[in-house]
């Protein structure tokens, strides 16, 4: 199962999640000034960055509106580096975050699952409703894809909805947590853990215990790190023995060049130095559980 080579690749490369959330100021001048075309621009800015860093990290996440963005030369950026960190062998999270039910949501299911836009893993929003999963556990059960549900993110705005009280029998994540939890057994891996995971925000340590414990065989994304705050020690508590957990870092990685006087010649090396630096801070916090 997907969820079993995420795990190994973890356990090889550690928990560091590269996003590729590459905007055009996040790119050097030579490479805006050396190409042409957005795709091209996009996707080589892209490659140098996954050819830093395959080697120190089990995956990475593409979120998909910085390519919508730029139309339909955008998408083909998409659509090659997708392809590009798949042909190399790695796992590959796409950051969708779709809702919708019905006819609809199996139209997702097969644009992010299949063709020019295949994924190993998909974000989806749970908020419409759990009939909104229901069409994209096939392509877990029989094609070996994964999924990562939102259950608590990091941004501020997430307690207008996620943290409500639900008639006194706790907050609206808990409820969540635990219908992911309940769809997550008929999809386990070797390695303990569900093909059906979750997405918790790395930068609310008082909670991550507690979400941890309720969420024992459900895998996470952790998004957070960097630029939104959160350090190692406010993400350790969601793994067990190092694992169980990806961390996901992209402007604090993919811009890290910018504090440095030769970064535009060496942004790729200065990704990595990030990298590693995560991984250090990361190790150096973790629990042993």
């Amino acid at each position: 199962m997907i969820i079993d080579r995420l795990y190994e690749e973890v356990e090889k490369k550690g928990n560091v999640c590269v996003g590729l959330d590459t905007a055009l100021e996040y790119i050097p001048s030579t490479i805006l000034n050396n190409y042409h075309s957005i795709d091209d621009i996009l996707f080589y800015f892209n490659k140098r960055i996954i050819d830093a860093t395959i080697d120190i990290v089990p995956c990475y996440k593409v979120q998909i509106a910085f390519y919508e963005a730029h139309g339909l030369n955008g998408m083909l950026a998409y659509k090659k580096t997708l392809e590009y960190i798949r042909n190399k062998g790695s796992v590959v999270v796409a950051d969708i975050k779709r809702a919708d039910i019905s006819s609809t949501a199996k139209a997702y299911a097969r644009a992010h699952f299949e063709g020019d836009f295949e994924s190993d893993f998909i974000t989806l929003n749970p908020y419409m409703g759990f009939d909104s999963i229901t069409p994209y556990l096939d392509y877990v059960e029989n094609k070996n894809k994964g999924l990562f549900i939102l259950l608590r993110t990091s941004n501020d705005g997430a307690k207008d909805i996620q943290y409500l009280d639900i008639n006194g029998n706790g907050k609206v994540y808990n409820y969540i947590g635990d219908k992911i939890k309940d769809i997550s057994y008929k999809y386990m891996g070797k390695c303990g853990y569900s093909s059906i995971g979750a997405v918790v925000g790395g930068t609310h340590l008082e909670e991550s215990d507690e979400i941890r414990n309720r969420l024992g065989k459900v895998f996470f994304l952790i998004p957070g790190y960097g630029a939104q705050g959160g350090k190692g020690k406010d993400v350790v508590s969601y793994l067990k023995n190092g694992n169980g957990g990806i961390v996901n870092s992209s402007r604090g990685i993919i811009t890290s060049y910018k504090k440095y006087d030769d970064g535009v010649e060496k942004f790729d090396s200065y990704a990595r130095d990030a990298v590693l630096d995560m991984k250090e801070d990361i190790s150096s916090e973790t629990k042993t559980i």
